[in-house]
């Protein structure tokens, strides 16, 4: 036995709810249009939205320029510190040199030194700068042997000097300044 399907019907309030939808589409651009809307006159308060873009943007800003400015300190300083560090060694050097030259008898600022000269204002220049310079700066330079080495080349020797004659033998001349010479 099979039971009559319901007729369907429609409703007439959904027909109406349609209607209405469609009627306020329609109608709604018109009843917000102003009745004058070619004499009216729209004010927009656009510097409080800019004053508040400014502050936002100052806010996001601050930090970021302030990540810049680290990020180029810590790039810059290994180079700006090495860069100090060599003309504070090459100071070093110069002026126990030119101690050197002036407490060492017989040397004239400006004229070649013999083997003997050479290597007691080596030996002079490197005590100079061992008893008066700090720790760092004469680990930088490269402790006695590595001032003796930049002293000897700074210094006007004659053709005869050799690091083995000249710069080796002012290095036995310092105590506490082992010599680095070359093992055999």
């Amino acid at each position: 036995m099979a039971l009559p399907e319901p007729a369907t019907r429609r409703s007439a309030s959904g027909l109406r709810g349609l209607l209405l939808a469609a009627a306020v589409v329609i109608a709604a651009p018109r009843a917000c249009t102003p009745a004058h809307a070619a004499d009216a006159v729209v004010v927009l308060p656009w510097g409080d939205g800019l004053v508040a873009l400014a502050h936002a943007l100052a806010g996001l800003t601050g930090p970021v320029l302030a990540a810049v400015v680290a990020a180029l300190i810590a790039r810059i300083a290994g180079p700006l510190r090495l860069l100090v560090t060599d003309a504070l060694v090459e100071r070093l050097v110069r002026n126990a040199t030119d101690y050197a030259l002036n407490a060492v008898a017989g040397t004239v600022r400006g004229r070649t030194l013999t083997v003997t000269l050479g290597s007691a204002v080596i030996a002079r220049a490197v005590q100079r700068a061992l008893d008066e310079a700090p720790a760092w700066l004469v680990r930088a330079a490269g402790d006695g042997p590595g001032i003796a080495a930049k002293v000897f080349r700074a210094l006007p020797l004659e053709a005869d000097a050799t690091a083995a004659n000249t710069l080796h033998a002012a290095l036995d001349r310092v105590p506490g300044s082992a010599p680095r010479r070359p093992r055999t």
